[in-house]
């Protein structure tokens, strides 16, 4: 009786396996073929609109900016010298309206 027990614990366990591989190959081919429908429908957009998909635009503009910082130099930091010349200047208090003290309100 127990060999029998165990053998159908076995078959029970392995239908079980078998159920989930299948399911799981079903949500991922149809994952991929829904995948595959956008695709061809975007694609099939842009051709008639004339124009990029939008996400194809923004990558593009996310690899051109990171390619001018890959370099490691930001724009304008290697081009700036320092001043040959410092000015000064006569530093003058700004009094707010608001604290002065008007004549004769008191």
């Amino acid at each position: 009786m127990n060999d029998l027990s165990n053998f159908l614990g076995r078959v029970i366990n392995g239908l079980f396996k078998l159920v989930l591989l299948i399911a799981a190959s079903v949500f991922v081919i149809s994952f991929l073929l829904a995948a595959l429908v956008v695709v061809v429908a975007v694609s099939l957009w842009s051709l008639i609109t004339g124009r990029k998909p939008a996400p194809v635009v923004m990558f593009t503009r996310m690899r051109e900016q990171s390619q001018r910082y890959t370099q490691g130099v930001w724009p304008g930091q290697a081009r700036q010298e320092p001043p040959g010349d410092v000015v000064d200047v006569q530093a003058t208090e700004v009094v707010d309206d608001a604290s002065v003290s008007k004549p004769g309100s008191h």
